[in-house]
């Protein structure tokens, strides 16, 4: 969330940064309501101080002039608190400023390739897609799956099953055992307040599954990604700066209604309301975000590296970063069946965003106190990683070759075939 102080000392930069993200605000409206909620304080303070200057007097004939200045104290704080509301609201809903170096863009269009890694394969038959391959072996049932639960769900059976948890399996341990994360088996719903925390709230809404309780006067929601929870874990703390780096990673479900995407990715398994996903979260000091965005990058293209899947880094352009990103790398992987690359992971440095929303702090070599920078990303999703193994490593009669690295995790067989 932008700090209203922020955005009044440096409008013009403001403006001009915030253009890009190609949203509609009202800056104007913003700047009105900052004034009216400024003079309102000022009208408090004036009212309030001549108040307390006539409670340090004698005079008795003053002491009603006093009870109508605590009535009008009382008005101006609930008219203050209406605007003062008002502003919070936009300003929650405004997305984070993008870096210097982010490409300028409307959408993915605008997107710019890094690096691409890896040789893709050159299959001499038809590849297959993700679905017809685990339909084939009857690994993969999305018909049960719509009858039992709806659309968007699958059932992943047999040696996929062990297959999709070895992958997991895997991811974790590399983070943990190579890349230095700790691992954290985190609850699978979040507050409200922890959901705008990181930005997911309230913009985002529609998209997340809310939980009924019986209690109603807290909102629970199913976590659209480990993001949120791991990086609330910091959140109304004031941190020891010998604490930070600090590297999390979880295996978890993910929840998402996926509500701005009907029509797409309807077959398979690209786009599912239920997926389990690797994320990794840094909170680190907020001048080495850039620094850390780098590390965690490779982090997870290290996964991409060791399971030899062809890939693609690029760079999101302003106008197709999330909400609450100052600048993103996208990893790509190649799927043989679409002949062209789709997202695996996504990593952001969110800069000091989510922080100011969560008041995460920390103590800096001088003691004063600064908001951490945050940074999350995908190490990796474990279902599109299944569907590029699916893919990449199929055989003509519609088997599918393990990857080396795997095979201590699934009983060292080398292959699922066809029963």
């Amino acid at each position: 969330m932008h700090n209203i102080k922020d955005i009044r000392n440096n409008f013009e930069d403001f403006k001009n940064s915030i253009k890009h993200r190609n949203i509609d605000i009202n800056l104007d409206e913003i700047v009105e309501l900052d004034k009216k909620n400024r003079n309102f304080i000022h009208d408090k303070e004036k009212l309030e101080m001549e108040k307390k200057s006539i409670s340090k007097s004698k005079d008795e004939s003053l002491f009603k002039k006093s009870k109508e200045i605590s009535i009008q104290i009382e008005e101006l704080s609930k008219k203050q608190k209406i605007v003062k509301d008002k502003l919070d609201n936009i300003l929650s809903s405004i997305p984070n400023v993008p870096l210097n170096d982010v490409p300028v863009g409307k959408d993915e269009n605008d997107n710019k390739e890094v690096i691409k890694v890896g040789k893709i394969n050159k299959f001499s038959f038809k590849p297959k897609s993700h679905y017809e391959l685990g339909e084939k072996l009857n690994m993969l049932d999305f018909d049960l799956a719509s009858k039992t639960t709806g659309s968007r769900f699958v059932f992943v059976k047999d040696k996929l099953a062990t297959l999709e948890r070895a992958i997991s399996n895997f991811m974790i341990d590399t983070h943990t055992k190579i890349n230095g994360y700790t691992e954290i088996s985190p609850p699978l719903m979040a507050t409200d307040n922890t959901m705008f925390g990181t930005g997911q709230l309230p913009k985002f809404e529609n998209d997340q599954f809310e939980i009924k309780f019986d209690d109603k006067n807290e909102r629970k929601f199913l976590i659209p990604t480990a993001e949120v929870i791991l990086t609330n874990m910091v959140k109304n703390q004031i941190l020891n700066i010998n604490s930070l780096p600090m590297r999390l990673v979880a295996s978890t479900p993910c929840f998402r209604k996926e509500a701005g995407s009907y029509g797409k990715d309807t077959k398979g398994m690209i786009r599912q309301h239920q997926f389990y996903k690797v994320e990794l979260v840094s909170i680190v000091e907020n001048n080495k975000c850039l620094e850390e965005l780098e590390r965690m990058t490779t982090c997870a293209t290290k996964i991409l590296d060791d399971l030899k899947l062809p890939y693609r880094k690029i760079i999101l352009s302003t106008g197709d970063m999330g909400f609450s990103a100052e600048k993103t790398y996208d990893i790509e992987v190649w799927l043989p069946s679409e002949e062209k690359y789709r997202e695996i992971s996504s990593c952001s440095s969110c800069g000091t965003f989510q922080a100011t929303r969560m008041k995460a702090r920390y103590k800096n070599r001088d003691n004063n106190t600064e908001f951490v920078g945050t940074l999350n990303g995908s190490g990796l999703a474990v279902g599109r990683t299944l569907i590029a193994i699916l893919e990449n490593y199929q055989t003509e009669d519609g088997s599918i070759i393990i990857p080396d690295v795997l095979k201590p995790y699934m009983g060292n067989i080398d292959k699922i075939s066809i029963n």
